[in-house]
């Protein structure tokens, strides 16, 4: 039987199931009615988790363990003099056994019996249980190495896909977002955290992931001066056992976390921030794997978040690089070329001019020309703009034209809207009016002696078929062509 018994503690490698295999195979080798594991917390004084075997659930609740006693001799399972098989008003029963588990020279926990049916444990009894307790503590720590190994690695696996997600291409909140998500899951935590530097030098939470309701964590903030920011800026982890009473904890938020990790964000002696791991008030504290795992990964997550960050600044630039190159070559050979057929053919028709004909032709193909030279100073001037998110309302399409052109003009235009314009102006008409104003714009470029442009909107407005329509209006303080007064385009459209 016993041999039987040590082969079946060696069979799992899962560590909670090897547990309640031990004092189940305890129990029924020496007999006893009871059984217990009290697994101790190697940190702290006193019990870190429980197995039992004949027990009911109140008697669970109420046991006592005293593991200091000397094995072998009889130790007190519930309070002194009585045992779990005792009943509440029934003579005690003081026939109990204890045997410490040991993992190499660590004391795992403690394996007790009571209330054998035939009478009290004998020294074979004690003896069986002492060579179960030493089988026990091999697989153990066998379970022990998987269970770090699988832990281990989770955590990797998890680094390496916020890496990935990371340097496919994210906006920074879902950066952020990424690295609490996956961290809170990997921890077992109840919230993952991201807090950022605020100029007023505390730290902000700015991303939250939580299996709850997150309401009320986002925005708050970590005064200056706190005992933990000062550690976290100077790029050390905090550990914290029960966050509602450590003194250290000021923020408002801290009543409903128990144990947390608070660790830095930082690559390269940069610090972006701090990922903070809390768990529910009476959760089971984090273990020394999980600090050093987790500071690891907050290490990676640091170190893809700066790498992700330098590839969008990559893009960004190549963009920019590309339509510069773009513009350029439009405005080197293209405009150039277009503007000497233009010159070519103005000469020609002056020379044409008493052929009435022949005049009227080449000024249409001037015209021609110069529109088509309009539209592609447009487009340079359009290039020419960095690239942002399209507004989906017309008036802030409208500002965002007039806003790129300040660049270019060295003074942002004046923009009036009268009328609900935003409800009235379509994607078509809209689409032509803005058009016409980018034409309007890069033409006020080009003339001498601009230093203030006006734009209005106006919506609705009768048109002179009339139909209800949107007017767009363009002047500008520079001398015409012609007459040599200001110049002002006017544009309109049905909507």
């Amino acid at each position: 039987m016993l041999l039987e018994a040590v082969l079946n503690v060696g069979s799992d490698l899962e560590l909670g199931s090897t547990l309640q295999q031990i004092v189940d195979t305890a129990a029924a080798l020496t007999g006893a009615r009871h059984g217990a594991l009290g697994v101790l917390d190697p940190d702290r004084d006193r019990i870190e988790g429980l197995y039992t075997a004949g027990m009911t659930e109140a008697e669970r609740r109420h046991l006592d363990l005293f593991p200091d006693e000397p094995a072998g001799r009889p130790a007190t399972l519930t309070r002194p003099g009585r045992s779990p098989d005792s009943p509440s008003d029934g003579p005690p029963v003081r026939s109990f056994l204890r045997a410490p588990i040991r993992v190499q020279t660590e004391v795992f926990g403690h394996l007790y019996l009571a209330g054998k049916p035939s009478g009290p444990f004998t020294d074979t009894d004690l003896a069986l249980l002492r060579v179960l307790a030493a089988q026990a503590g091999i697989a153990i720590g066998n379970a022990r190495l998987y269970e770090t190994a699988r832990q281990r690695e989770r955590w990797i696996a998890g680094a390496a896909a916020v890496t990935t997600a990371l340097l496919t291409g994210t906006d920074a909140a879902d950066a952020l977002m990424t690295v609490a998500e996956r961290a809170r899951a990997l921890a077992g935590a109840s919230a993952g955290v991201i807090l950022q530097p605020t100029e007023e030098g505390g730290m902000e939470i700015v991303t939250a992931s939580t299996q709850d309701d997150p309401a009320g964590i986002v925005g708050t903030v970590i005064e200056p001066g706190s005992a933990v920011l000062v550690q976290l800026l100077g790029g050390e982890p905090v550990f914290i056992d029960d966050s509602a009473t450590d003194p250290r904890m000021t923020t408002a938020v801290r009543s409903r976390f128990g144990p947390s990790m608070m660790l830095p964000l930082q690559s390269g002696g940069r610090l972006i921030g701090t990922l903070a791991l809390p768990r529910r008030r009476g959760e089971r504290p984090y273990t020394d794997l999980d600090r050093l795992l987790a500071t690891q990964f907050a290490s990676q997550a640091a170190l893809a978040l700066v790498l992700a960050d330098a590839q969008a600044d990559r893009e960004q630039l190549a963009v920019y690089e590309d339509r510069d190159r773009i513009a350029r070559d439009l405005h080197d050979l293209v405009v150039q070329r277009l503007f000497a057929t233009e010159m070519m053919l103005e000469s020609t028709r002056r020379r044409a001019a008493s052929e009435a004909e022949a005049g009227e032709l080449l000024g249409r193909a001037v015209d021609e020309l110069d529109s088509t030279i309009q539209e592609v100073r447009t487009a340079i001037f359009a290039l020419q703009q960095p690239p942002a998110e399209a507004p989906s309302t017309f008036r802030g399409r409208v500002l965002r034209e007039t806003g790129g052109a300040a660049a270019l003009l060295g003074f942002p235009p004046s923009v009036h809207f009268t009328g609900a314009v935003d409800a009235l102006v379509g994607a078509e008409p809209g689409k032509e009016l803005l058009a016409a104003l980018r034409g309007a714009l890069a033409a006020a470029h080009r003339r001498p002696g601009v230093s203030a442009i006006e734009v209005e909107v106006e919506a609705p407005v009768r048109l002179p078929d009339g139909r209800s329509g949107v007017r767009l209006v363009v002047a500008d303080d520079g001398r015409g062509d012609d007459d040599g007064r200001p110049t002002t385009v006017t544009w309109q459209a049905p909507i």
